[in-house]
């Protein structure tokens, strides 16, 4: 089984991991539909308003920790299961495990599909500790 589509997504969490905003948006189509926290919010759609949401949430997000535990994907198409943990500003941790959709065009993202709990996110951002739910999740080995 081919991971090219794999490699091409570790290459854009290696560079948001080194805040590499330029990095991250030479791996996406001109035309990206990004739902970067699907059914929660309208998503970002072309590079401008893509980099615009990096540029929000980037300055929040600390000691970034992005990890894939699973993935499969076909030609144009890559799925993984994995956690976003980081330190926030004020020191503290949040772990949003997600699964997540990525559509390819060639070698460029055109379509990005997270799939988080933003309530769990809300609640450790609050200073609750990790549910119980969350650390069986986030604690496997990753790819």
């Amino acid at each position: 089984m081919s991971d090219k589509r794999f490699q091409q997504f570790k290459s854009v969490i290696e560079a948001w991991t080194r805040k590499d905003v330029d990095a991250v948006m030479a791996a996406m189509d001109e035309d990206i539909v990004w739902h970067y926290a699907a059914a929660i919010a309208p998503p970002a759609r072309g590079k401008a308003e893509a980099r615009a949401f990096l540029d929000r949430f980037g300055p929040g997000v600390l000691d970034v920790r992005w990890r894939i535990f699973e993935h499969a994907e076909t030609a144009d198409r890559l799925f993984v299961e994995g956690v976003d943990e980081y330190t926030t500003p004020d020191g503290t941790d949040v772990a949003a495990p997600y699964a997540g959709v990525i559509e390819f065009k060639g070698n460029k993202i055109v379509g990005w599909r997270d799939y988080i709990d933003r309530a769990v996110i809300d609640s450790m951002k609050a200073g609750n500790p990790y549910p119980d739910q969350v650390k069986e999740l986030i604690n496997r080995p990753a790819k």
